[in-house]
This record gives C-alpha cells, sequence and structure tokens, in this order.
C-alpha cells in the first residue's frame, strides 16, 4: 500500500539552487512554515543595496553567498561573507547593508 498516513513527518530540504528573480532587488522563498506562523524557514537572496530594519522576531541566517555589513543603532558593524552563520536577534534595530549579491538560509521564530 503506497498511502502515507497525514500524521507522518518528513524532512525539509533546503535547495541552494533557487533562482533569484529576475527584476526583483530580493527573492524569498519559504520552504517552511508551521501551523501557527511563529516559526518558518526558507531562502532569501538580495542584490547589493541598504535598508533600515527593526527586528520584532529571533532570524538564524546561513550565508551562502555574499558578503552583509549590519550596523546596529549605537553604530557597532560586523560583516559576514559565505560560510558565516550569525543571528539577529528580537528587538535589534540599525542598517543591513547587502554589500556584494546574497543568497541565504533562514530561520525565524517570531514570539506571539
Amino acid at each position: 500500500m503506497n498511502d502515507v498516513p497525514a500524521h507522518t513527518h518528513r524532512t525539509v530540504r533546503f535547495d541552494r539552487a533557487v533562482p533569484h528573480e529576475p527584476g526583483a532587488r530580493t527573492t524569498t522563498r519559504v520552504f517552511h512554515a508551521n501551523p501557527a506562523g511563529s516559526f518558518k524557514t526558507g531562502f532569501w537572496s538580495a542584490e547589493p543595496g541598504s535598508s533600515p530594519i527593526a527586528y520584532t522576531m529571533d532570524e538564524m541566517c546561513v550565508l551562502l553567498e555574499g558578503h552583509v555589513r549590519l550596523t546596529d543603532a549605537s553604530g557597532h558593524v560586523e560583516e559576514y561573507v559565505a560560510g558565516d552563520t550569525f543571528l539577529i536577534p528580537n528587538g535589534f534595530t540599525g542598517t543591513w547593508e547587502t554589500v556584494k549579491h546574497v543568497k541565504k538560509f533562514f530561520a525565524i521564530y517570531k514570539p506571539a
């Protein structure tokens, strides 16, 4: 019998070959979201540019390609490149700068 029970849990494969949407500054693909919407994982890519950010969630980033510069509200700067993994905590405010085209996997937890 080939029927899979509804309660079966499966792993989620993260596809690093997700294409960037032509003409778009960013591309987002959600691979998994829990039913409550408080946790999700996926892929994000961006062309160079800078944006102010104010986080209301925790986000873990795994940089596959590119170069990112994060500057917090006090002016402290951190830089990340391909191969780096980092966390942006809930409450972080500052600037996200994509220095060189970025591809990343993310996991986001947003409290209720």
